[in-house]
């Protein structure tokens, strides 16, 4: 499930790119497909780092890879083991709503970025996820669980403040705002509710097959309840400009 358009970003051969937070490697898969296109992911879960890293070796191995390198690897994005203007694009998907310190995060994504390239930031929306803090408190208080909630305007003026500039915004996964707010009212653990079951076999069968119907339905929802915002910058040609 991409959250991510790399319609919108310029992966042409050569192109470095950092999946920040990279998880289990969705969308530094995406990224590896490309042709030419070099793939950095890292995560502070090492589990969640050592199935990326798997997912790109079965990849090479079965030819699905576009050509170039991969690498994944363990690390803090508050302290980022890359040098200045290191990556063409960063990629920040479902991550900044986690870290304690998320200015000290944006500048190390930022950091790492070259002037005059692309940083795309997800998080969740401000309403679908506040109606999954009104339903459980559990949702929002485990261990590295969702510690804020963003609206839009506060974030972008974040992240401009810290050194880039928001070109464009995007809106994703309404069908899946439903799944957690079920979730959330029978418990968010809770893998055991056939509702829950139901829910997520039919949000499985929409990934796979990308039927018209659903996907038209999606984009029609995306305005009231997509569970995620995207927003689309780019760094100065300076750095903080």
């Amino acid at each position: 499930m991409l959250t991510v358009d790399f319609k919108r970003l310029d992966l042409k051969p050569g192109t470095r790119v950092l999946d920040a937070g990279c998880g289990g490697g969705r969308h530094l898969s995406q990224a590896f497909r490309s042709r030419g296109v070099h793939v950095v992911g890292f995560d502070l879960s090492k589990a969640d780092a050592l199935k990326a890293h798997n997912t790109m070796k079965i990849m090479r191995h079965k030819g699905e890879d576009g050509g170039g390198g991969s690498l994944v690897l363990v690390s803090d994005i508050t302290r980022l083991p890359f040098d200045d203007g290191s990556f063409d694009i960063v990629i920040c998907s479902e991550v900044l709503e986690h870290i304690p310190d998320h200015k000290k995060a944006m500048a190390e994504i930022i950091r790492v970025l070259k002037p005059g390239k692309s940083l795309v930031v997800s998080v969740p929306r401000y309403l679908p996820e506040r109606i999954c803090w009104a339903l459980s408190e559990d949702y929002h208080m485990e261990k590295g669980g969702h510690i804020r909630i963003y609206r839009k305007k506060a974030l972008i003026s974040l992240l401009e403040k810290a050194g880039v500039k928001c070109i464009d915004t995007g809106l994703a996964h309404a069908l899946h705002s439903p799944y957690w707010w079920i979730k959330c009212m029978v418990g968010h653990k809770n893998e055991d509710s056939t509702v829950v079951k139901l829910y997520h076999k039919f949000l499985v069968w929409d990934i796979i097959k990308k039927p018209l119907l659903t996907r038209t339905l999606d984009r029609l929802l995306n305005p009231l309840i997509a569970k995620s915002i995207v927003l689309y910058l780019k760094k100065g040609d300076q750095y903080g400009t």
